[in-house]
C-alpha cells in the first residue's frame, strides 16, 4: 500500500489475517468453512479411518522388496522392505473396507442420510480408505493437515470435501463431530494421539452418541498395548475393554460396523 492510500477493510488485510493477533479468526475459519462445505454436500455422518501414513500398497511394497533384493543392499534395508510388505496387508484391508462401507451406504441409504468414509486425507491407510470409497463410486472426506513432511493429499478423496487444516485440534473436532463409527489401523504417534483422545471422550461420556470402534490388527495391537495390563493395574476398568472390538477380519469389521451403525443410527 502506498503512502497516499487509505487502509481497506480489515478482512482484506492479509498481513493482519496472518498475524498472531488474528489467530482466533483463523481458528474460527477452520471450524466454519468445513461446516459450510460439508452441509452443502449433505454430509452428516462419517465412518472415520485412522492409521499410518507410511503403509504402502501391496504392489508398491512388493516391487520395493524385489528392488532391494536385486541391489544386494544391507540387511537393514532388506528387513525394512520385508516389514513394509508385511504391513501392506493393512493397506489392502483398509481399501476393501472403504469400498464395502461405501457400497453398503449407497445401496441402503439416500445421500442425505448416508455414511461416508472419512480419513486424514494423506497417504498410507488414509489413501487406502479414500481409494476404496472411490472405487465404489462414492464420495469420501479428507481432513488433511499441513505438515513439513509425510502429509500430501491423496488423489482419491473427493475434491469438494477435501480440507487443509493448520490446527490439529480443529481437525480432531471434525474427525469426531460427524463420526458415527471409527476404524483404527496400525499407526504411529499421530494415530495414537487421535484414537486415545477420542476413546477418552467415549469413556468419560463427554460424548453421549454411540460410537462403534474397531482396532484393526490383533497382532499389532496386542504387541503394542497391553490392555489387560492396564486393567490389572487399575488404570482402566474391565468394562473399558468393551468400548472397542479388536479384529483381524474385514468381514468381521464390516459386519460389526454395519450392525451397530444400523442399530444406533438407522
Amino acid at each position: 500500500m502506498s503512502e497516499d492510500e487509505f487502509p481497506g477493510p480489515a478482512y482484506e488485510n492479509l498481513d493482519f489475517l496472518r498475524s498472531p493477533e488474528a489467530r482466533p479468526i483463523r481458528v474460527l475459519s477452520e471450524f466454519m468453512e468445513p461446516k459450510t462445505r460439508l452441509q452443502k454436500q449433505h454430509i452428516h455422518n462419517t465412518v472415520v479411518f485412522f492409521g499410518s501414513a507410511r503403509t504402502l500398497p501391496r504392489d508398491v511394497a512388493l516391487k520395493n522388496l524385489e528392488d532391494v533384493k536385486a541391489q544386494g543392499v544391507d540387511a537393514a534395508a532388506l528387513e525394512k522392505a520385508q516389514s513394509d510388505l508385511d504391513m501392506s496387508s493393512y493397506y489392502e484391508d483398509a481399501r476393501e473396507l472403504g469400498k464395502r462401507i461405501t457400497t453398503w451406504s449407497k445401496d441402503s441409504h439416500t445421500h442425505d442420510n448416508g455414511f461416508f468414509v472419512c480419513t486424514g486425507g494423506g497417504p498410507g491407510i488414509m489413501e487406502a480408505g479414500n481409494r476404496g470409497a472411490s472405487e465404489a463410486g462414492g464420495v469420501s472426506v479428507g481432513l488433511n493437515i499441513s505438515l513439513p513432511f509425510e502429509q500430501e493429499p491423496n488423489q482419491y478423496q473427493t475434491r469438494e470435501v477435501s480440507f487443509d487444516f493448520h490446527y490439529f485440534f480443529v481437525r480432531k473436532f471434525w474427525f469426531f463431530y460427524l463420526a458415527k463409527a471409527m476404524v483404527v489401523f496400525p499407526g504411529g504417534f499421530g494415530t495414537f494421539d487421535e484414537v486415545f483422545e477420542l476413546l477418552t471422550l467415549v469413556q468419560t461420556k463427554k460424548t453421549q452418541k454411540p460410537m462403534p470402534i474397531v482396532l484393526y490388527g490383533k497382532e499389532f495391537w496386542n504387541d503394542i498395548i497391553n490392555f489387560e495390563g492396564l486393567v490389572r493395574r487399575g488404570v482402566i476398568a474391565r468394562d473399558d475393554l468393551d468400548l472397542f472390538l479388536i479384529s483381524d477380519s474385514v468381514d468381521e469389521t464390516f459386519d460389526y460396523l454395519v450392525k451397530n451403525i444400523t442399530r444406533f443410527y438407522g
